[in-house]
């Protein structure tokens, strides 16, 4: 979340900034600065009155010795007045402090000043293009045909065993979909990232921690027995092995890669766009997350898109990267950057990744600083990447490699992992 501080110092620029969002938070920005003025007035009160009943308690036992019984007796009943007193306006902040948390979770971050206007992905701005699509031969098949005929991907036994979007991987579709991980993995590894294995489910906090709630319950599965949720991306216990920890200012950067499965109900989602692999409930991906110096947050962000990058190449595919709108971006992003790959079969493009700064919204909530030396610790930046989500991934490089035998040919990146050529 934003910090009250910087909404303070910068409200004009915080209204003006949402409103690349399309959100008018005029009435909101002031609601909270009113709050605050209300909660430190009664923080004050509260402080006063503790002050005042230590001391009168402190003089209490001093009147009994000299045996002013009546005066203590006075000063008690004061001081249990004074109490009463406190504890009614620490009831009232109690509440005050609730509705202010509550005000401030419900404002997104503010976009960064490159992020274009727009409302739809539409107004999304390509600001890169790389590779030739691919001319198929008469007959190209879309990826739910091939991988029904060649018995590699099952999506009907899926349906039988959860319900649709989650699919059965078979014999080679399983060894190329290990084989896209390690080889995530490995790239990442080579890059610096330190590889972690986190938790699948997450607690409530976690999930606070990195903005998932409140704002996105409705798109998490929620173990409600435990209260527990099903990680939508790794990015959320990645990241907060991190919350409520100081670093040292010589352990950034920090930065981890992970391969999970995530679970996302993609409630409202249907029509021709999400057949086949194309939006599942479960999917694999490899995630890649940094914990940085604020001064150095966007270079990292460029060489995040950078390793993205090396990955699409590696694998063959044409592929595009697009600056979100302000009303396209995620609700903590400061700024993101989204992989589109072109599917030849389909005749569109697919989303494969996203690479996002969130500045300090993540780490105020974490509770995620640093510290230089001696200093006052101040926040540190998150970011993170999909490196890469593999259901698109595994759906282009079906169909753009396929040829006129039938057969699925396979990049030779991957061959080592695969142990075959072709499917």
């Amino acid at each position: 979340m934003l910090q009250v501080k910087y909404i303070l110092d910068n409200k004009d620029k915080v209204i003006e900034g949402l409103k690349k969002r399309n959100l008018d938070s005029d009435s909101l920005i002031q609601e909270i600065i009113e709050l605050n003025i209300k909660r430190k007035d009664r923080i004050s009160k509260v402080e006063i009155l503790r002050a005042e009943g230590n001391k009168m308690s402190k003089e209490i036992g001093g009147l009994f010795k000299e045996g002013k019984n009546e005066e203590a007796n006075e000063a008690k009943s004061k001081v249990q007045a004074i109490k009463g007193e406190q504890k009614s306006l620490e009831d009232g902040m109690h509440e005050i402090e609730n509705k202010f948390t509550d005000l401030l979770y419900r404002i997104p971050n503010v976009p960064h000043e490159t992020v274009p206007t727009g409302k739809l992905e539409e107004d999304n701005v390509e600001i890169f293009r790389e590779g030739e699509i691919p001319n198929l031969h008469e007959g190209a098949k879309p990826h739910w045909d091939i991988v029904k005929e060649k018995d590699i991907i099952d999506f009907e036994t899926g349906v039988k065993i959860a319900g649709a979007g989650f699919p059965v991987y078979k014999g080679k579709g399983a060894r190329l979909q290990r084989a896209l991980i390690n080889f995530f993995l490995d790239e990442a590894d080579n890059s610096g990232y330190h590889e972690v294995i986190p938790p699948l489910l997450i607690n409530e906090a976690s999930g606070v921690g990195t903005g998932q709630l409140p704002d996105k319950e409705g798109q998490m599965y929620h173990a409600v027995a435990d209260d527990l949720y099903l990680i939508p991306t790794a990015e959320v216990p990645v990241t907060n092995i991190y919350r409520d920890v100081i670093l040292s200012e010589d352990e950034l950067p920090k930065k981890h890669t992970a391969y999970t499965p995530c679970f996302r109900r993609e409630a409202g989602s249907y029509g021709k766009d999400v057949r086949g692999l194309n939006r599942l409930h479960q999917f694999d991906k490899v995630e890649i997350v940094q914990v940085v110096h604020p001064d150095n947050s966007y270079a990292v962000l460029d060489e995040m898109v950078d390793h993205v990058k090396g990955l699409v190449r590696k694998l063959g595919l044409p592929f595009r990267i697009l600056r979100l709108c302000g009303g396209d971006l995620g609700f903590t992003a400061a700024l993101t950057f989204d992989f589109e790959v072109f599917s030849t079969a389909q005749d569109r493009w697919l989303e494969v990744s996203s690479v996002s700064n969130f500045e300090t919204y993540q780490s105020n909530r974490l509770k995620l600083r640093f510290r230089q030396g001696k200093e006052k610790p101040q926040l540190a930046h998150t970011l993170n990447g999909s490196a890469l989500a593999l259901p698109r991934i595994m759906a282009a490089l079906i169909e753009n490699n396929q040829n006129e035998k039938g057969e699925v040919l396979i990049p030779e990146v991957l061959q080592k992992y695969t142990g075959f050529d072709k499917m």
